[in-house]
C-alpha cells in the first residue's frame, strides 16, 4: 500500500496496525466494476495492509434484479454478508411484486439487514411519492422480520426520520452520513449507527470530518461503499474494500486516537447494530 500525505500521522501519535480486524458495513462487491478482478479485490481486503484484515464485508442489494448476484457473491466469498432491499434510485423499475420477492429472499437467505433502502432528494428527475411508498413498505418488512436497515439518506434525512417514527425498526446504519449534528443525534436516538467512509478523507469535507471527530465513537461504523465514493487518494478512481484500512487510519487521525482502538470499537459497533454478522465470523463462510 502506498501511503498518501493525507494519512500522515498526527504529531506525537503512534500509528500501529489494528488488533481487531475491520468490518466494511457497506460494499457493493457484486457490482460489474469488480467482474474482471473480484477474486483479487477480495483477497486484498482479507490480507489488508501488513496483515490487517477486513474480516466481514456487508453487501447490500439495490433491486430485485441483483438479489441473486448478492447471494451468489456471499456464498462464494467467506465473510461476505448479504442484505436485500430496493434502493430509492431503482424504484422507477420496481413493481409491488418485488416486495414479495424481498420477503422470499429474507426467508431463504441469512440476511443481516434490509437494505439498501431509503430516500434520495438529490438526483433529478425523481418521483418522491414512489420512493416513499417503497421505503415505507420495506420498513414494514424489516419490522416484520426483526431486521435492522441500511439507509440511503442523501439530502433526505428529515423525511426519513419522519418515516422511521411512523414505522419503527430495530435500528440500523445511516450509510454515508452527511447531515447535521442535530440530525445525527435524532438518528442515534432511534437506535442507528452512522456510516463514515471515503468522503471523510477529503480535507474539504469539513462538516463530515468534524462529525467523525466529535460524535461519540460508539455511534460510528466504517464503510467503503466500493466501488463508489472513492477516498482522497483514489479520487476519480475505483474504491475497494481494502481501502477500509486507510479510511480507519483517517478516523484515528481525526480523533487523535490509536488505530487499534478505532478498529476495536468500530468493529464492536458493527456487530452490535447488525448482530447476525456474528454468524459470518463464527462460521467463516456463508452460514
Amino acid at each position: 500500500m502506498v501511503f498518501h500525505p493525507l494519512r500522515a500521522p498526527i504529531a506525537g501519535m503512534r500509528v500501529s496496525l489494528p488488533l481487531a480486524p475491520l468490518i466494511d458495513t457497506h460494499c457493493h462487491l457484486d457490482a460489474a466494476e469488480f467482474d474482471a478482478d473480484r477474486d483479487e479485490v477480495f483477497a486484498a481486503a482479507k490480507l489488508g495492509a501488513g496483515g490487517t484484515a477486513v474480516e466481514v464485508v456487508v453487501i447490500p442489494a439495490v433491486e430485485r434484479a441483483n438479489f441473486g448476484a448478492v447471494a451468489s457473491v456471499c456464498r462464494e466469498y467467506p465473510g461476505c454478508a448479504p442484505a436485500y432491499g430496493i434502493h430509492p434510485l431503482y424504484v422507477d423499475r420496481a413493481r409491488p411484486e418485488d416486495l414479495d420477492a424481498l420477503r422470499d429472499s429474507l426467508q431463504r437467505e441469512p440476511a443481516v439487514a434490509v437494505g439498501e433502502i431509503g430516500l434520495d432528494r438529490h438526483v433529478e428527475p425523481r418521483d418522491d411519492a414512489r420512493q416513499r411508498f417503497y421505503f415505507v413498505e420495506q420498513l414494514k418488512i424489516a419490522a416484520e422480520f426483526g431486521l435492522p436497515v441500511l439507509l440511503h439518506v442523501r439530502r433526505a434525512i428529515d423525511p426519513i426520520l419522519k418515516a422511521l417514527r411512523e414505522v419503527p425498526v430495530p435500528g440500523g446504519i445511516a450509510h454515508a452520513f452527511n447531515g447535521s449534528r442535530e440530525q445525527a443525534e435524532q438518528l442515534i436516538k432511534l437506535g442507528f449507527k452512522l456510516g463514515f467512509g471515503g468522503a471523510m478523507t477529503f480535507p474539504g469535507s469539513k462538516r463530515i470530518r468534524e462529525l467523525a471527530a466529535s460524535l461519540p465513537l460508539e455511534t460510528i461504523v466504517l464503510e467503503t461503499d466500493a466501488p463508489d465514493i472513492p477516498p482522497a487518494w483514489k479520487a476519480g478512481g475505483r474504491n475497494t474494500p481494502a481501502d477500509l484500512v486507510p479510511i480507519a487510519e483517517t478516523l484515528a487521525q481525526l480523533r487523535g486516537m490509536p488505530l487499534t482502538e478505532i478498529a476495536a470499537v468500530t468493529r464492536g459497533n458493527a456487530l452490535a447494530i447488525l448482530p447476525r454478522l456474528e454468524n459470518f465470523i463464527t462460521h467463516g463462510e456463508h452460514p
